[in-house]
């Protein structure tokens, strides 16, 4: 058997490091039993730019934030010929926003893959749940080192019961004579507390110095050790604050005799040495929200007397008499509990006790053997062709999520529609077009990511549609900086994407009174659905009324209301379609995607396979003349693409591939197609670069989009519609992305 390994690795100075080199030592002595020949290697993950002398296990190392190199690996290990994959997973060691770049590699593999999983948060942000999910989707097993992250696993995350293993954190099969370790590390006369692992502030040291003077009263024998290096997160956002915290803390409670700091991390042979000599054991962490924890199953397998505050993990190792708790931060209980133990030595002899018969049944060949029994397992009920599909939408390729220009275009009124380069231009105000586009990709965001900046410009942008609306439901368009009204009455252009924002509002309102507020806008302005003519204000109303009927299903007169809005469009496609040319109208002009959009948003509502049917056609025949070796070419703006003349080539907008990005994405939800996913991509791609002039019109400095590119160049500009374009995109590719997996 051959077996690929990801994580951390020695000599890197991390726990997941620790645990991948004795995971592998076991797997490997357990195969020597079975008289297999073992094979291992490790992919390594270095953190940041540091490098490490790996030892010859190694044969290939990822940088956490360089991409590329996790592509690599997944190349690297299906050419290897192993067999299995194991993946240690944590956050913080893989690189983009909640360790994004993993998935890429993940989705790539050819082989069953085995996941460890190290932490499962009870309240995770919206990417670090969709990422684990994801990382759980992926594999066939999942390992969980508690019964408390099985219950996350499976009421939050929505993985299976049956793809999850319970296999306890390995212990070290190590152990020294107590008197000998004592002597050894010159605490032969003293009564040893001890915690070790990497220092921060949610280790709650703190608990246990404020404890000591009460006790060291009674036994001024007794010392406090902290093994142990300051995370290196800590170290890089907050240098030794918390260290220089507890020093003072220790000099101002007299207590310099009595507390020793160890600032290393410690080899394993020294570490059990420590650990032998050690009188009692004590985790103090601040809150509950530990799942599993190296440093407490260590100090149990050596046969530790354990206190412990009552974090997740340590309730449920230390159950059964392993153990005593104490309260989060608190220094009075921990204090009692320290001098009932030094006053009735029986009792902290039967904690060890238990300790240590437990310790044996966690020692790490067991668990080795308990990790081979489930690759053998997975390796003997799985097809013997493992190849998993490639991921449609990559997320590898998205830049983070960022609402930082949108934030320097909005101000207290709405958001500017131009700016000079990234800068606000004050000198053009404001426009509804760009409000409502802003108020759907607000709610869209915070819909998707629950991004609390999302949530605070959401009723910015609605006050400004409410303010602009007039007294017959229509609304004014334009709005000065200094606030004077610009028009009597805006476009019906701007007055269809109202509708489709207010209408998304209606089936996402995050709270009642957005709900309240975008209904009476929506029931105001509907009497002027009848009134309008351009067929791309009819089919903007017509996406807003599927998502208000969505919402509000029993609603027959706004289903007649969308009906009678799909044979307006119905009619111009069979009054303008020929053998060649299969259009609503004798030009490919701007907008276009939206058209067949809409249609089958109200074919979806309908249940219509006419109006299906037409829309698809439409999408194909836009599709021909806009997808064009591999990548998205919009019709151009100074000429547009009549029929039997040349298309247009230049200005190309970006409006035009936010339009074929939802309508690739709404085909997808239709028809279940996965070909439109990759052609959603496509024209996603469309903003990064992959486009006629193969230059990118997002900016990775500003996090704007460039208004859109002539024939010599990019325009540099970036207004509230090319940003609020992108931004649109964005959300959608990652809401298909899911979508796919999901189904």
């Amino acid at each position: 058997m051959k077996i690929a390994y990801i994580g951390t690795y020695p000599p890197r100075e991390c726990g997941i490091a620790t645990f991948t080199k004795n995971l592998i030592s076991s797997m490997v002595l357990a195969l020597d039993k079975n008289s297999t020949s073992p094979e291992v290697f490790v992919v390594a993950m270095n953190d940041h730019t540091l490098q490490y002398p790996y030892k010859e296990e190694v044969k290939l190392v990822i940088h956490q934030d360089q991409q590329t190199d996790y592509l690599k690996a997944a190349t690297f290990i299906n050419l290897s010929r192993a067999d299995i994959c194991i993946l240690e997973h944590e956050y913080g060691i893989f690189g983009g926003q909640s360790g994004v770049y993993i998935l890429p590699l993940l989705h790539r593999l050819e082989i069953p893959l085995v996941v460890t999983l190290h932490t499962v948060l009870k309240e995770p942000s919206y990417t670090e749940k969709a990422v684990l999910k994801e990382v759980c989707r992926i594999a066939t097993k999942i390992v969980v080192m508690s019964h408390k992250a099985i219950e996350f696993l499976t009421s939050i995350y929505e993985v299976p019961a049956d793809k999850i293993a319970y296999i306890e954190h390995g212990v070290p099969d190590i152990h020294l004579d107590e008197l000998q370790s004592k002597k050894e590390t010159k605490f032969e006369n003293k009564k040893l507390l001890l915690t070790f692992g990497l220092i921060g502030r949610n280790k709650g040291i703190e608990t246990v110095i404020k404890a000591l003077p009460k006790v060291i009263e009674k036994y001024p024998d007794v010392v406090y050790m902290i093994v142990g290096k300051t995370h290196p997160n800590v170290l890089r956002h907050a240098g030794e604050e918390y260290r220089n915290y507890l020093q003072l803390l220790i000099k101002n409670l007299n207590l310099g005799d009595h507390v020793l700091f160890l600032n290393e991390f410690v080899d394993q042979q020294d570490l059990f040495k420590y650990l032998a000599a050690t009188d009692v054991y004590i985790t103090p962490y601040v809150n509950e929200a530990q799942i599993t924890s190296g440093t407490l199953a260590y100090a149990l397998g050596v046969g530790c007397a354990v206190l412990s505050t009552p974090y997740w993990y340590a309730t449920e190792l230390l159950a059964e008499g392993r153990g005593r708790l104490f309260g989060f931060h608190d220094s009075d209980a921990l204090a009692t509990i320290l001098l009932e133990l030094f006053d009735n030595p029986g009792q902290l002899k039967t904690l060890q006790e238990k300790a240590f018969a437990y310790g044996k049944e966690i020692a790490w060949p067991r668990i080795g053997e308990k990790y081979m029994a489930l690759a053998n397992h997975i390796l003997t009920t799985s097809p013997k062709s493992f190849v998993k599909n490639e991921t449609l939408v990559d997320p590898l390729l998205l830049p983070p999520f960022s609402l930082a220009h949108i934030k320097r275009l909005t101000d207290d009124t709405g958001i500017i529609q131009h700016a000079k380069f990234g800068i606000p231009n004050l000198k053009e105000g404001y426009s509804l077009d760009d409000n409502a586009r802003a108020l759907l990709m607000a709610l869209m965001a915070y819909r998707q990511t629950k991004d609390a900046q999302a949530l605070e410009l959401t009723p910015i942008y609605l006050s400004y549609i409410h303010y602009m609306q007039n007294k017959d439901g229509t609304f004014k368009n334009f709005l000065s900086f200094n606030r004077s009204f610009l028009d009597e009455e805006g476009s019906e252009d701007s007055f269809g994407r109202t509708i489709w924002a207010l209408g998304y509002l209606l089936g996402n309102a995050p709270n009642d009174a957005y709900y309240q507020t975008g209904k009476l806008m929506f029931m105001e302005a509907a009497p002027n659905f009848e009134k309008l003519q351009s067929i791309r204000s009819i089919a903007n109303t017509m996406i807003g009324i599927s998502y208000y009927l969505r919402a509000t299903p029993t609603d027959e007169s706004m289903k007649e209301r969308l009906r009678g809005f799909a044979e307006v469009l119905m009619k111009h496609y069979k009054d303008n379609q020929s053998e060649d040319w299969q259009w609503f109208e004798q030009l490919l002009a701007y907008d276009n995607g939206i058209l067949p959009l809409a249609l089958l948003h109200a074919a979806e509502i309908l249940s219509d396979e006419k109006i299906k049917s037409v829309a698809l056609s439409a999408m194909h025949f836009l599709t021909d003349n806009t997808m064009k070796d591999g990548y998205l070419s919009i019709v151009g703006s100074n000429g547009w693409y009549k029929h039997g003349e040349e298309k247009a080539q230049f200005a190309q907008q970006p409006i035009d591939a936010m339009a074929m990005v939802l309508l690739y994405h709404k085909a997808y939800h239709v028809t279940k197609n996965k070909d439109y996913l990759s052609k959603l991509f496509t024209s996603f791609m469309w903003f990064l670069g992959e486009n006629d002039l193969r230059l990118s019109l997002y900016d990775f400095d500003t996090k704007g989009c460039c208004d859109g590119f002539e024939k010599d160049g990019v325009n540099r500009n970036q207004g509230a519609e090319s940003t609020l374009a992108y931004l649109i995109s964005h959300l959608t590719v990652l809401q298909a992305h899911e979508e796919f997996y999901r189904n």
